[in-house]
């Protein structure tokens, strides 16, 4: 079995839909689906809390009959017989009845993560009734009754192998199984969300517990390309990457996916493809344990980066310094990207300034502090390790003109980190693709 999971603008109109709903049965073979909400969805749903924690029923049911309208003309160009189309309307009704129950009374308690967690409910059952509508075999199973996080709000990878396997046995013998991406329960039963990753974190945790052939995710690009297509010309798609390789660049961003939602894939040794739902006979991306040594594979661009510089004589031989200037970021839960440290400095950067100058005023008790914003992290990445003559050479060689605040390497086999400015971006990934890519 393989798991495929779609993202909001593959399943954004009818059109999508019926697209996607061909894609997930051309094999024929037992197919496990997750969905996002359809585009515009979410920030709706949000939009009506925000409405709500302000005691405005009055804004929120304007948005409320604005997202019921749409998805009545959805009904209508999706749907082909009056019995899916009453039965999905009945549905609706349901839903945005429910919505609105809290615009009757502003002290009804709820919880803003109830409200946007309709958007995948709303999506997944529409595409199971048009999957039955068109004769498929399908089913919808409820994430909320498998999917769990723990008490530090990490999944519950046990808990959910175990409830996931027990409600596939009872569903034996389905072509498509549908479940909503992104939603969860918490540890003490709550509605929730998995947060980092979203729907493609539901994919890789699914693949997981079922020991999957595949999980596939589908977006609007083909797979991850070696340069930010947005910025540079002529950048190519990245046939195959390492799983270290995949989580470097998307955490020095690539956009396409978040860093933490392949693990659980990793650790099952399950390979997973990025795939085009626009252009689905392009091979996409795969990413699995295999490393091809000696090659530099792709660029990424880290935007919003603040840099600081603590400088102080007494930090030579001073046990204990570096220990009492972590603790400071750790204090305001802000993670640090970078580290370079001299004989009398420690340089870091960051990308979340929302503590920097509570950050800073602590730091002032070990040093001189200064603070550069507007700073950028250029990440190449591929098989670097130490050994592969040159490849560093290769890389500081096309950042000859670029004037570098920091470096980093040797942290990882499969990085090399520059921190630049931000103006300086563009002409550094044109020149390191002209250089790396030629």
């Amino acid at each position: 079995m393989k798991v495929m999971k779609f993202g909001g603008t593959s399943v954004g109109s009818p059109d999508r839909i019926k697209n996607v709903a061909s894609l997930i049965t051309s094999s024929g073979e037992p197919t496990f689906v997750v969905l996002s909400a359809m585009s515009g969805t979410t920030n709706s749903l949000i939009e009506i809390s925000d409405y709500l924690y302000k005691k405005n029923p009055e804004g929120a049911n304007e948005v409320i009959n604005s997202l019921e309208k749409k998805y009545g003309q959805h009904v209508d160009e999706l749907y082909a017989t009056d019995e899916y189309k009453e039965s999905t309307r009945n549905f609706l009704h349901g839903e945005f009845d429910y919505l609105r129950s809290f615009t009757k009374d502003l002290f009804t308690s709820f919880e803003e993560k109830s409200i946007v967690a309709q958007g995948e409910i709303i999506s997944t059952n529409m595409m199971v009734n048009y999957l039955k509508e068109i004769g498929i075999n399908a089913v919808l199973l409820n994430a909320l009754d498998f999917m769990r996080t723990d008490k530090n709000a990490e999944p519950d990878s046990a808990y959910i192998k175990e409830k996931l396997t027990a409600i596939m046995k009872e569903n034996e013998g389905y072509q498509i199984y549908i479940t909503q991406g992104f939603i969860c329960r918490n540890a003490y039963g709550e509605v929730d969300n998995l947060q980092r990753g979203g729907s493609d974190y539901t994919a890789s945790l699914i693949g997981a517990a079922l020991l999957a052939d595949e999980i596939q995710i589908w977006t609007d690009i083909d797979g991850m390309h070696n340069n930010d297509p947005r910025v540079v010309d002529h950048t190519e798609a990245v046939r195959q990457l390492n799983f270290e390789e995949a989580a470097e660049l998307a955490y020095f961003g690539a956009k396409i996916l978040h860093p933490t939602c392949v693990q659980p894939a990793k650790f099952a040794g399950i390979p997973v493809r990025l795939k085009n739902t626009m252009d689905p006979k392009t091979e996409g991306t795969i990413i699995d344990n295999v490393i091809v040594r000696g090659k530099i594979k792709a660029v990424a661009a880290k935007d919003n980066i603040t840099a600081i510089k603590i400088k102080s004589s007494r930090m030579l031989l001073a046990t204990g310094f570096l220990r009492k200037v972590f603790e400071i970021f750790e204090s305001y839960q802000t993670p640090i990207d970078m580290i370079a440290t001299s004989e009398v400095g420690v340089s870091m950067s960051i990308d979340n300034d929302a503590h920097l100058n509570e950050i800073v005023d602590e730091l002032k008790k070990y040093g001189t502090v200064t603070v550069d914003s507007d700073m950028c992290i250029i990440c190449v990445v591929g098989d670097l390790d130490w050994s592969n003559l040159g490849f560093e050479t290769l890389a500081t060689d096309a950042m000859k003109n670029i004037p570098v605040r920091m470096i980093s390497y040797g942290g990882s086999n499969y990085n090399i980190s520059f921190l630049i400015k931000s103006v300086d971006k563009k002409r550094a990934l044109q020149n390191l693709s002209d250089t790396l890519f030629k």
